[in-house]
């Protein structure tokens, strides 16, 4: 019986192997990168990065654009100017013009990747200060540019001020009513290297405002968390750099009618630099106090500039939903989140000084 049972199994996995389509790296061309940039109100221009590897050295990266109405006629017309069939099973970053963001929006591009089976959800979207065929154009690192670009942001959001972002993420926000969608927005300072320029948000699928870098940390705060990070506070006696950065934050419904949140931050970090002469206890206490003030002060003011603009990427509205029978969102767009108020507590601790003291 063990006998049989093991010459079926055998049977069966020959002729399951046998039902697999078979593709040859050689015989493929692996689209990473994707880049939509705006030409007119009906037309854009699709960029596609197709890595090319050599023996002993690494990867070039080709691109190959052509214009169209919609995002499925471009990746057919890329087909056109290839020798091997496109494939988008390895699909690392979707970029976006920040002029075609802003105009046209990018939810009908995006819509025809969601329903790829074969993309992963992990996708990283990014809008572009500039055209993204001239970003792709470039040279970047030694593994080819869509990869450079899914490691700068994989990097930003693990060990700096990036708030995780990806396809998933996009969409989740964008269907669930009370959240407003961001992405990172990329700029090219050379003609092989970018950075993270800010975070552009997003309603309706367009971008109508943007947080520029020296307040990504704070941001960060509000709609993420820390599992390492730095940030720089002065006090009278000098400036200290807090690192290996924790943080975590919480909701609190505390009235109702009119409504008002408390938004708890809590910081834990460690000083291992500091511009003045001692680090005394003092100063440790004064710099806790000065770093609290700053997270309440920028935090209040992000808020803020959110609330007057309409916005919500840091999801109040989808909270108090959570606390409040028979939420009426209508009312919340028109009425209620413009007068909310919200409060900021923060709470610092600063575990160790390091060799300073």
């Amino acid at each position: 019986m063990r006998r049989l049972k093991l010459i079926a199994s055998v049977f069966l996995a020959l002729n399951l192997s046998g039902c697999l389509k078979k593709e040859v790296l050689d015989d493929i061309s692996l689209i990473e990168g994707i880049g939509f940039d705006y030409i007119d109100k009906k037309n854009i221009l699709g960029t596609a990065v197709i890595p090319v590897y050599l023996p002993d050295q690494p990867p070039k990266s080709n691109t190959f654009s052509t214009k169209a109405e919609i995002s499925k006629s471009i990746l057919q017309d890329i087909q056109r100017q290839t020798s091997d069939p496109i494939v988008t099973g390895s699909l690392e970053v979707l970029l976006f013009s920040k002029t075609l963001t802003e105009k046209l929006g990018i939810l009908p591009l995006v819509d025809a990747f969601q329903r790829d089976p074969s993309i992963g959800s992990d996708l990283y979207l990014a809008v572009v200060d500039g055209e993204t065929k001239e970003l792709l154009a470039g040279q970047y690192g030694i593994r080819g540019n869509a990869t450079y670009i899914s490691k700068l942001m994989e990097h930003n959001i693990r060990n700096e001020d990036l708030p995780q972002s990806n396809l998933e993420l996009f969409l989740t926000d964008f269907y669930q009513e009370g959240k407003t969608p961001f992405i990172p927005q990329l700029k090219q300072i050379g003609k092989n290297r970018m950075k993270i320029n800010g975070i552009a948000l997003l309603k309706h699928g367009k971008m109508v405002d943007q947080i520029a870098p020296d307040k990504m940390f704070f941001f960060k705060l509000l709609v993420d968390k820390y599992s390492e990070g730095m940030h720089r506070v002065k006090i009278e006696s000098g400036e200290a750099a807090v690192r290996s950065i924790h943080s975590s934050h919480n909701f609190e419904l505390t009235k109702r009618n009119p409504a008002e949140v408390t938004i708890h931050i809590k910081v834990d970090g460690n000083i291992n630099e500091f511009t003045g002469q001692e680090l005394t206890p003092k100063n440790v206490h004064e710099l806790q106090q000065k770093f609290e003030k700053d997270i309440r002060t920028e935090c209040y003011n992000l808020i803020q500039r959110f609330q007057d603009k309409q916005i919500d990427p840091i999801g109040i509205g989808h909270f108090v939903k959570t606390q409040t029978r028979n939420f009426d969102f209508k009312n919340w767009r028109e009425n209620q989140y413009k007068d909310l108020v919200v409060k900021i507590k923060s709470e610092v601790k600063i575990t160790e000084s390091g060799v300073i003291e």
